[in-house]
């Protein structure tokens, strides 16, 4: 089966949050916003194995059950992992718009940017949740370099040839009669397999994520990693226009988004959840959602840049802002967290936590963040982990707490 969604943009603007312009504030809270939606898909992956087996956990087939999966899938899935990956095509411009500012030599840097994170990603795989994203984002992220000087028009045909040849690829399957889906009775006893060695101990989790290894390679290849480039691509577009440096000057294409995006997007959600999502795995849904997907995704950030400008949206957008910054940390952060309260790594409760409870787990565990994020960045440059990854990126120890009045 293909992997849950839980893409991360590693590249956040660097300005303090005290003097932040709103243009690059709005995009950390893209950020933040997008942070909540992966962990609200990821989370489901940590509380059983049984979905790793395209199978839901038995023990939890209630009505409600049904339904929160099904929320989770109509609103999350596949949506959430889109926005990430544009938003790391768009930073890399406002990454290579800086170095060009200062002289510096990009390539080199941008290089050791992305074998630090596929070391990082690497180890998450390992130690905490095997469906990481980072080791592709990394690989990926070479193609996106080489891609930097095309123009705008180019990269968004790319991303439309990406998408349509992976639908092009699941309709065939379905046409031909070929089942994503594994046997129901052999998939129980898989999940059931999975799940006693997740809630055992540290070496058994290891064991199990190393084992699951080449089916997840599988799904990235097929599926994850080519829409995520189509993703980068529209992001690298996206950037060279400037499109998120100034939402005030694009409110048109903000309403033909959200006129387009919700009703095009939502009614291929609604057939995607009623097939089970990434758990049914059904190819016609999966086709579907890989063309109508990136348009709910589209719309949800043409909603939040047409609420940004107001009182209130500015003050969802300075909440926000701070999580988005320290995106790296948090993400890796969530999966440490998930790790300690289901896995063997702590208290193993993987498999007695219904899904409405997880996700009230995910909405306790990202408040903290947000409101950790603010108080962090009050008194450091950045996140713990971007301040590592920045420190591979420059060959160089930058300045770990900020200086008072700074």
């Amino acid at each position: 089966m293909t992997s849950p969604t839980h893409q991360l943009p590693t590249q956040s603007t660097e300005t303090s949050a005290r003097t932040t312009p709103a243009r690059l504030r709005d995009v950390d809270a893209l950020r933040g916003f997008a942070l909540f939606g992966i962990l609200v898909v990821n989370i489901a992956f940590f509380a059983t194995a049984y979905p790793w087996h395209g199978i839901d956990d038995p023990a939890y087939a209630s009505t409600l059950d049904g339904a929160v999966r099904a929320t989770v899938v109509l609103l999350f899935e596949l949506k959430f992992y889109l926005l990430f990956s544009f938003l790391f095509g768009y930073s890399f411009t406002l990454q290579l718009a800086s170095a060009e500012r200062r002289g510096a030599a990009f390539v080199p840097r941008f290089l050791r940017r992305l074998a630090g994170l596929f070391l990082l990603g690497a180890a998450h795989a390992l130690l905490f949740f095997h469906g990481d994203i980072l080791t592709t984002y990394a690989l990926l992220g070479v193609v996106l370099l080489l891609a930097r000087r095309i123009r705008p028009r180019t990269a968004l045909i790319w991303a439309g040839v990406l998408i349509g040849l992976v639908a092009l690829q699941l309709a065939g399957a379905a046409l031909t009669g070929a089942s994503l889906a594994t046997d129901p009775a052999a998939a129980l006893a898989e999940g059931r397999e999975s799940t006693e060695a997740l809630a055992g101990s540290p070496a058994t989790v290891i064991g199990e994520h190393l084992r699951s290894m080449p089916q997840m390679l599988l799904g990235l290849a097929s599926l994850q990693a080519p829409i995520a480039l189509a993703a980068f691509l529209v992001g690298l577009a996206a950037g060279k226009r400037a499109v998120l440096a100034d939402g005030d000057r694009h409110t048109r294409l903000w309403r033909v988004l959200c006129w387009v995006g919700y009703p095009v997007g939502l009614a291929g959600a609604v057939l995607f959840a009623s097939t089970g999502g990434t758990t049914g795995l059904d190819p016609v849904a999966l086709a579907v959602t890989v063309v109508t997907a990136p348009l709910l995704a589209a719309a949800y950030v043409a909603t939040l840049y047409r609420i940004f400008p107001t009182r209130a949206g500015g003050r969802l957008s300075r909440a926000l802002a701070p999580a988005g910054r320290m995106a790296l940390s948090n993400y890796l952060g969530q999966s440490v967290i998930c790790a300690i309260v289901f896995t063997g790594w702590g208290f193993g409760l993987i498999g007695h936590v219904s899904p409405l409870a997880a996700v009230g787990i995910a909405a306790a565990i990202f408040a903290a963040q947000v409101v950790a994020s603010d108080a962090w960045l009050r008194r450091h440059h950045y996140g713990p982990v971007e301040w590592l990854l920045r420190a591979l990126t420059n060959a160089a120890l930058p300045p770990w707490r900020r200086v008072e009045g700074a």
